[in-house]
């Protein structure tokens, strides 16, 4: 009996001091993070619950030190936790409940519905937020476009499905407008859409969300919000949940197109998190593993082989600059990160040349690989003669006669500037933009003043769409044919005689 009465007092022994070791006590808090004594037992990332007058606010745990836990507040309500509440360690990582009906749904960082529609899922399932991406054995090549309606980004900067391409430029330059239009354009692209908005003032979040809602677009689309007045701590986490959000649906087999906007306020939100924690501050005053903090993020969106469904994550983030200073930290190291950028240039948008892409800082490190065939065969060269031709308007400032070669290419440079520009909220389908190029590519809108070219693109992708039909779907899928170049040429050629040509 002795013997039964020395273990059952050593088990009650080794279950309290288990228990002391996942409990603690709140020692300080200021800007909605704390510090707690005990929880010798938690791990990072691990959800801690603080008792507040009978009531468990959420909090995790961010700063494991050998004497105290760093926790972040996962509430507005900051002000009611302080110093002497009791903590609790419990055991389970961070996650974010998701299912098929998270799809129309305007969310936080912890998944808690904000659009006043409750989430109620019939197949619930916890997502890890800080999750391992996937290695490279899992993946395969990026190798089908993500067609954004944008004619300069399709044409130009193209961006498969599985890429990360950074959007990048100065505040309001329109990084959030292709943001938009590319969502919209995925309506019959069958792809589940994640806007993550980080920071952003409540008004702009909810035009936005008004405008997808105008343009049928909410349907599948989940919005991730972490405003401007919400506490840095969810501001930080909100682009993890959405890309969890976005590999319950890529493990499902389905193309998911998830959009930061904007990193640059995430790494605000970090900063401001590590120096309350005293972490050392480094260039610019952010923490040494700022890098880190983006990398595994955006590791996250990739191409699946087909063994594991053939899914696929493509991330747009969007990094806000100051003054074009691509070289300051942030940008820097998340050019470095993606697979390319788009760049917003302020001249050009103050000239009036919407979407203000720059086509020679622009660029896509995936290529080709992931254009469809008939937009390869019309914008191939485009490129460089719109390169070309930014250097000889720059030249043909200081006057001279021109030779007819230079005159003609510096026309055709101003015409093909004019057919990329685009109305936001407006995406074009593949046919709608290929003929335009088309046409400028091979002379057909040489007589047309620069002024009027938004007119005649107008009326010829009219034209194209009412009389071609099985040309149109040809190339709407991508198609080229052999025939397919003069199919083309009798469209426009056909057109200059039509009553759709408004300048005959």
């Amino acid at each position: 009996m002795s013997i039964l009465n020395t273990l059952t007092q050593k088990l009650e022994k080794i279950s309290a001091s288990a228990t002391e070791q996942n409990v603690g006590s709140i020692i300080s808090v200021k800007d909605g993070v704390a510090l707690a004594s005990g929880l010798s037992d938690v791990g990072y990332n691990e959800i801690i619950q603080i008792e507040v007058d009978g009531t468990l606010i959420p909090a995790v745990a961010f700063n494991l030190e050998t004497t105290q836990v760093g926790i972040l507040i996962l509430s507005n309500d900051v002000n009611a936790v302080r110093a002497g509440c009791k903590v609790y360690a419990t055991g389970k990582i961070l996650s974010i409940p998701v299912g098929d009906e998270i799809l129309g749904h305007t969310v936080d960082a912890l998944g808690n519905s904000l659009d006043g529609y409750p989430l109620i899922y019939k197949n619930e399932r916890e997502m890890a937020i800080e999750r391992k991406a996937y290695g490279v054995m899992a993946r395969k090549s990026v190798d089908r476009p993500v067609k954004t309606g944008i004619t300069v980004i399709d044409a130009l900067v193209n961006v498969g499905r599985g890429q990360r391409e950074l959007i990048i430029g100065d505040r309001q330059t329109g990084k959030t407008t292709i943001a938009v239009d590319t969502i919209i354009n995925q309506k019959k692209e069958n792809m589940i859409c994640i806007y993550v908005a980080i920071g952003q003032k409540q008004s702009k979040t909810r035009q936005l969300i008004e405008k997808l809602e105008s343009a049928g677009a909410m349907g599948y689309t989940v919005v991730v919000s972490a405003s401007a007045s919400d506490n840095p701590s969810m501001q930080y986490l909100s682009p993890y949940s959405g890309v969890a959000i976005a590999e319950y649906f890529m493990e499902k087999g389905r193309d998911v197109l998830i959009i930061y906007d904007d990193l640059t306020k995430q790494a605000f939100a970090y900063r401001q998190l590590s120096l309350l924690f005293r972490r050392p501050p480094g260039r610019e005053a952010y923490p040494g593993d700022v890098f880190f903090l983006h990398s595994r993020l955006l590791e996250r969106a990739c191409q699946l082989n087909e063994e594991l469904g053939g899914g696929s994550i493509t991330a747009l983030p969007i990094i806000e600059t100051q003054a074009g200073d691509i070289s300051a930290y942030v940008p820097t190291n998340v050019i470095s990160i993606t697979d390319g950028q788009i760049f917003m240039e302020n001249s050009l948008f103050n000239a009036g040349i919407r979407p203000a892409v720059s086509p020679g800082l622009s660029v896509t490190r995936v290529g080709g690989a992931a254009q469809t065939k008939a937009m390869k065969k019309v914008a191939g060269s485009m490129k460089l003669e719109l390169a070309q031709y930014r250097e000889l308007a720059a030249f043909s400032q200081f006057g001279g006669d021109l030779d007819k070669a230079t005159a003609l290419k510096l026309t055709r440079g101003k015409v093909a500037t004019q057919v990329l520009v685009q109305p936001p909220y407006q995406p074009l389908s593949q046919a709608e933009q290929i003929i335009a190029i088309f046409a400028v590519n091979n002379g057909f809108m040489d007589s047309i003043d620069p002024k009027d070219v938004s007119e005649y693109c107008s009326s010829i992708r009219k034209f194209l769409i009412t009389y071609y039909g099985e040309l149109t779907a040809q190339l709407n899928i991508g198609k080229w044919k052999d025939e397919t170049k003069d199919d083309l040429k009798q469209v426009c050629k056909d057109f200059e005689v039509s009553e759709f040509n408004p300048f005959k």
